[in-house]
């Protein structure tokens, strides 16, 4: 089995209000991009989980690592041993360890299928994973576990991630926010609401990462129709209308910012 962990933007972020539990209210535009981390697995007699790639580094507990425990959410008569290639950075807004566990629920559904609460064992694991597993555009609100569909107008555009290398703790920058309500996300399918929208956390993400406003300018000097950064930081992205401009980006920012990571896609 094998099945890609899309990497998940937020195409906007608006954060309304801290909640009583600790969390906050938010509405959020998912979109995920057609490339991420990679997986692979083969039955076996117990569940275990390998880590490859770049950012394998990153993830020194594999047993808190959540795609194992996307793994025990989910029963099986048989053992699976999956293999993570964790390309994208970890802590980066991108989803990485949710698109992980949500990579782990396509999987099981292609082979055994999926339990009927199979949405609330997605969302204990976190709030980004039950929209992970679909990887498909979608509005999401309250902690962004409550999903809705969304007019995807924007499928197939290229795109391109840039992150400092930089880890974000999604906890820390929350807990930074100003408490000012962004308000409701624009109407309209994702290409109005990525224009119309905004990102609520950029603001305390950089000031505790100032590189993202470096990311941002970079991006800002390009021939992209939006750039914003994705959840709580640092990877930014922006949209381009075509695959010439976007690789043209790539190159110049490669060039000037050598030690920045980035990842070319296109929307799905």
């Amino acid at each position: 089995m094998r099945e890609t962990a899309y990497a998940k933007i937020n195409l906007a972020l608006h954060v309304r209000r801290r909640r009583e539990d600790g969390y906050h209210e938010l509405e959020t535009a998912f979109a995920f991009v057609d490339v991420g981390d990679e997986l692979t697995a083969r039955t076996a007699a117990q569940d275990r989980l390998t880590v490859t790639g770049e950012f394998a580094g990153a993830l020194d507990d594999p047993f808190g690592n959540i795609a194992s425990r996307a793994l025990g959410k989910l029963p099986r008569a048989e053992g699976l041993a999956v293999t993570l290639d964790k390309r994208l950075p970890v802590a980066a807004g991108l989803g990485g360890g949710s698109a992980d566990a949500g990579a782990v629920f396509r999987m099981i559904r292609e082979r055994y299928g999926l339990p009927d609460d199979w949405r609330e064992r997605a969302a204990a694991l976190g709030a980004d994973v039950p929209a992970c597993v679909e990887s498909e555009a979608c509005i999401g609100r309250g902690t962004g576990t409550d999903l809705a569909s969304l007019a995807n107008d924007l499928a197939g555009t290229p795109v391109l991630l840039v992150n400092p290398r930089a880890p974000l703790a999604t906890a820390a920058v929350f807990a930074a926010w100003d408490g000012r309500d962004c308000g409701a996300l624009p109407d309209g399918p994702a290409s109005q609401i990525a224009r119309e929208g905004r990102n609520g956390l950029e603001a305390p993400a950089i000031g505790q990462c100032p590189a993202i406003a470096d990311i941002l300018a970079a991006l800002r000097g390009t021939r992209a129709f939006l750039h914003r950064m994705s959840g709580s930081g640092a990877t930014c992205f922006a949209l381009f209308e075509n695959l010439e401009e976007r690789d043209a980006a790539a190159v110049a920012i490669a060039n000037s910012n050598p030690k920045w990571w980035q990842m070319r896609g296109r929307l799905r």
